[in-house]
């Protein structure tokens, strides 16, 4: 019988760091979430914290504070916790130090840069959501040759699937032979929006690069490298969008990179 009382239980999935709440329905609908001994079949089931919440017949972890980290996410890798085809993931390569985190959005597979990655399933989705008017920047090589005027026509939007995109804005940085070096920025994020937009004017993008999410930077980490965001600066950054409890202590990630990630960012600009 259905709760009239607690919470709904993709929410409390997604405070708990199981996963974001979209995600955390799918679960329920695969039939990998169990409350008291009954796996659900439907999302719509509120919970309290007197019930026995299982994840794949294991109990979900007790709500901690909200934690964010930057992840330098190499090409060649799916954002994903796991791929039937048996793709490497991002998250089958993060440092085992790190809890279980989800990420803050995606980049494709052959995408690079900056990935957000959090504890938090509330805080990933409002850091996703357009109302929150953050922008993402790229820096985008793509073969063709192009002028900053018909750059500018990208400003308008374009139709994604049927759906018209905000503005788009992009600056050409240099025309290197066949190739042009473009600074992206848009506020969506849409499927493969900034690959496509640069489609629409012929160039076929073949190196794509996130340099910042927000005021959240890639700045020098390299590839395969986590940072965590200091809880004082995520109070101050997103302390608007969710409560950020003050005083939980800072833990920092492991920074190695694994073997063979040693590029920095910074070969990134003039290249």
């Amino acid at each position: 019988m259905q709760k009239q009382d607690g919470e709904r239980i993709a929410k409390v999935l997604a405070r708990a760091g199981v996963a974001s709440r979209r995600e955390a329905e799918r679960l329920i609908e695969a039939g990998r979430i169990s409350v008291n001994g009954t796996v659900l079949k439907t999302p719509a089931f509120k919970v309290t914290g007197k019930d026995k919440i299982l994840f794949d017949g294991k109990p979900i972890a007790a709500k901690e504070p909200p934690r964010l980290w930057k992840y330098h996410k190499p090409t060649g890798m799916l954002t994903s916790h796991r791929d039937p085809e048996g793709r490497p993931t991002v998250f089958e390569n993060l440092p085992k130090a790190l809890p279980r985190v989800i990420s803050v959005g995606r980049l494709d597979m052959n995408s690079e840069g900056l990935l957000l990655l959090t504890n938090d399933g509330e805080l990933a989705r409002a850091l996703e959501l357009p109302s929150t008017g953050w922008i993402r920047r790229y820096r985008a090589r793509a073969y063709g040759k192009i002028t900053q005027e018909r750059l500018d026509t990208l400003k308008k939007g374009i139709t994604i699937d049927g759906i018209k995109t905000g503005p788009i804005e992009a600056e050409l940085e240099r025309q290197q032979r066949d190739n042009a070096w473009i600074i992206v920025t848009i506020r969506e994020g849409k499927n493969r929006e900034v690959r496509r937009a640069l489609e629409t004017l012929d160039l076929k993008v073949n190196r794509l690069i996130r340099v910042s999410y927000g005021p959240f930077q890639l700045g020098n980490l390299e590839r395969a490298q986590v940072e965590e965001v200091r809880p004082r600066i995520l109070r101050d950054q997103v302390g608007h969008l969710i409560d950020i409890p003050k005083g939980h202590p800072e833990k920092k990630a492991p920074r190695k990179p694994k073997r063979g990630s040693h590029a920095s960012a910074k070969r990134f600009k003039k290249r």
